[in-house]
């Protein structure tokens, strides 16, 4: 049995590896629990609170994106002071009062803000869970085991949009955030019951502005962190802003609205395969070269379909076909990304890995809110600004990367 990272020679009790990435795969999944089963609610909330401007529906995504960000900037270091298990736990209760407070708001600002809240409260368990991984593996391992999760955890957003709309069908949309509240307080009690603390008192950090002001300038002074922050943010980008556009796409394009949660769980299951392999290959080739590698086939595969899209060559009848393909795509893209970079970036803090899950995924996630908001908002009834906004973001994305100092490739 490996002692965790920040507690050399103290053994923690892990759970069978089975049950470890199924419980770890539940509390990520809150995150796109919350976000994927909205899409299907987005056009009557547009209808009902923003009749005048639909694309502002879009904010019901990109707020809850934004306080999970800014959660997240606290939820590593209250983690890494007060241990993991608290943090998760108390984040899932506030999650809990964001949704019952959205639950009964009145107008749209109103929401808007209660999502902000759920956000916040999210990021504890998504932190915090992440640092708990890694206080048990480093390395491979951790992007290994992190994989796995993503298998388990690509099967939430597979079904969320259907679950989302038989719940809207049956009670109206806002019955939806009594389902966020159930999910969390089941996932979260199973947590509570089964998951050992993985970070011992002799090795917290006191949560003092001096020490976390130097975890901080040491973790933002590591030039691989950096630009795995850069790079990151801008995977962030592609996927929400794919996330807060591609409903539009489905209704008022190709009139598919009825059809989107079948359709959505059919690019969710089938980009899950990126977990499967990423899984099967980061041991023996590294996350440097996957990330590198699906970055590169995303930049030209965005390229063509946008000069496609934009040249009128695509034949009416090959145009949804080709537009799933390319979500579908660029879901499988993050799926061996995200994790990925992640791993890379806490590899070098494992001495600060609660502080260093914040910044970098805090950072990454707010300054990614601030791409894809006016990616989402210049949709204008084609999927041209999405492609071409994806496009972008992974094109600035490769430099980065080749940036990287020769030992971190």
């Amino acid at each position: 049995m490996t002692p965790p990272m920040g507690a050399p020679g103290v053994a923690i009790r892990r759970l069978p590896m089975p049950e470890f990435v199924a419980l770890l795969a539940m509390l990520f999944a809150m995150t796109a629990f919350s976000i994927d089963s909205m899409l299907p609610a987005m056009p009557e909330i547009a209808d009902e609170l923003s009749p005048g401007a639909p694309n502002r529906a879009q904010f019901i995504i990109t707020s809850f994106v934004f306080g999970m960000g800014l959660g997240t900037f606290v939820t590593g270091p209250l983690s890494d002071a007060f241990g993991r298990k608290t943090v998760i736990i108390a984040g899932a209760m506030l999650y809990c009062s964001g949704a019952a407070l959205a639950w009964a708001a009145p107008s749209l600002p109103l929401i808007l803000a209660a999502r902000v809240l759920q956000g916040l409260g999210v990021a504890g368990p998504r932190v915090a869970a992440m640092a708990l991984v890694r206080d048990l593996y480093a390395g491979r391992q951790m992007a290994r085991i992190i994989s796995f999760v993503m298998m388990v955890f690509v099967l939430i957003p597979a079904v969320a949009p259907l679950f989302g709309s038989v719940i809207i069908a049956g009670f109206g949309w806002r019955a939806l955030f009594a389902a966020f509240m159930l999910f969390a307080i089941v996932a979260n009690l199973w947590f509570f019951l089964r998951q050992a603390e993985t970070l011992p008192l002799e090795a917290r950090r006191p949560l003092r502005p001096g020490p976390l002001a130097a975890a901080a300038r040491e973790i933002l002074s590591h030039r691989t962190v950096l630009t795995v922050i850069a790079v990151l943010t801008l995977c962030f980008a592609c996927l929400f802003s794919v996330l807060s556009s591609t409903q539009q796409v489905f209704d008022q394009r190709f009139g598919r609205a009825e059809s989107f949660p079948s359709w959505f769980a059919v690019i969710a299951l089938v980009s899950g395969l990126a977990s499967v392999l990423n899984a099967r290959f980061v041991v023996r080739l590294g996350m440097r070269k996957l990330v590198t590698a699906a970055l590169l086939f995303q930049t030209a595969n965005s390229a063509v379909v946008a000069a496609l899209f934009w040249l009128g060559l695509v034949p009416e009848i090959l145009a949804f076909p080709l537009y799933l393909y390319w979500t579908t795509s660029v879901f499988f893209m993050t799926g061996v990304t995200i994790g990925n970079l992640n791993a890379l970036a806490l590899e070098p803090m494992g001495h600060l890995a609660g502080t260093a899950a914040s910044l970098v995924t805090a950072i990454a996630t707010v300054a990614s809110v601030a791409v894809a908001t006016p990616v989402g908002q210049a949709f204008d009834g084609t999927p041209l600004p999405l492609v071409a906004g994806v496009f972008a973001c992974c094109l600035l994305a490769l430099p980065l990367l080749f940036s990287l100092p020769p030992a971190e490739r």
